[in-house]
């Protein structure tokens, strides 16, 4: 025998079955965090997670070096690579990097550019980087192509997570000069970044900016970066995660957090150029008393 339901019953049973579907409109229509804007840094180093394997580093004040490139975060060859750049540079030849001979550099190496631009789209983000005219472009709400043709950043891919934007990139190239941290770690064709972008609170960017400044000590020079102290808004932190089984044992993470940029934009060119502009001075070139013919 057939039963009727209450038409309260039917209402409330609707609501149950809708509510789902109100949910996920409602996150889809959710606006994204707006991150747009300058953002500036004090010093190179990247910092280290809140837990877990962070990035290798060597100092030369805690003299870590053998401790970094016989890390069992890195596999053989790759131990083989660090240990040469690190004897390299003990015997007054510092191996070179990206940075010093102008080449680009993958994520996260990129975030020792003291300076970048956020730059948000309907359907992309761009980072525009201080130094040599470096830009990364996000499609959002896409995926990575079944076959990535590498480029210097890689193919990236966003969306947004509540607050947070989440990057997630693959296919960067391996150039001439093959570095991706502070210990000289090299990366390969199967590297793998994610990074999520977001704002925190003036408080502990601050502090972030204090601590990292205080363990890693201050850059040489600010490469005309610089924060406005004026500003008390919010910080931006990039939380990212690092895999490479061609180079590590296993993924490890790392953060950068920035402040609020001046709104002084310099441009910041690296090219062949015998005047040290830190230094105030031409670098010292071998001469030759006398013709070798």
């Amino acid at each position: 025998m057939a039963r009727r339901i209450p038409g309260h019953a039917i209402s409330v049973l609707a609501l149950i079955v809708a509510a789902p579907m109100l949910a996920s409109s409602a996150m889809a229509a959710a606006p994204a965090p707006d991150l747009s804007g300058a953002w500036a840094r004090t010093t190179f180093a990247i910092e280290p997670p809140v837990s877990g394997q962070g990035p290798l580093r060597i100092s030369q004040r805690e003299g870590n070096g053998p401790e970094t490139y016989s890390s069992p975060l890195l596999k053989p060859e790759a131990q083989k690579i660090v240990k040469q750049r690190y004897d390299s540079t003990q015997a007054g030849k510092p191996y070179p990097t990206p940075s010093s001979t102008c080449w680009p550099m993958v994520a996260p190496l990129i975030y020792r550019v003291q300076e970048m631009q956020l730059l948000q789209g309907k359907d992309h983000v761009t980072l525009i980087y201080m130094q040599d005219h470096e830009v990364r472009r996000v499609r959002l709400n896409s995926t990575h192509p079944a076959k990535v043709t590498p480029t210097w950043h890689g193919d990236s891919v966003g969306h947004y997570e509540g607050d947070t934007l989440v990057v997630d990139t693959i296919g960067m190239k391996i150039g001439a000069i093959n570095v991706i941290d502070q210990a000289g770690s090299p990366y390969s064709e199967a590297l793998h970044v994610v990074e999520r972008y977001r704002l925190i609170s003036y408080e502990d960017a601050k502090a972030a900016r204090d601590r990292n400044v205080a363990v890693n000590g201050p850059p040489g020079t600010r490469q005309a970066a610089g924060i406005d102290e004026s500003y008390k808004g919010k910080g931006l932190r990039v939380e990212f995660t690092v895999e490479d089984p061609n180079v590590f044992t296993k993924s490890w993470s790392g953060m950068a957090t920035y402040s609020r940029a001046d709104d002084i934009w310099v441009e910041n060119v690296c090219a062949e150029n015998t005047f040290e502009y830190y230094n105030n001075r031409d670098t010292a070139l071998p001469k030759a008393n006398k013709p070798d013919f």
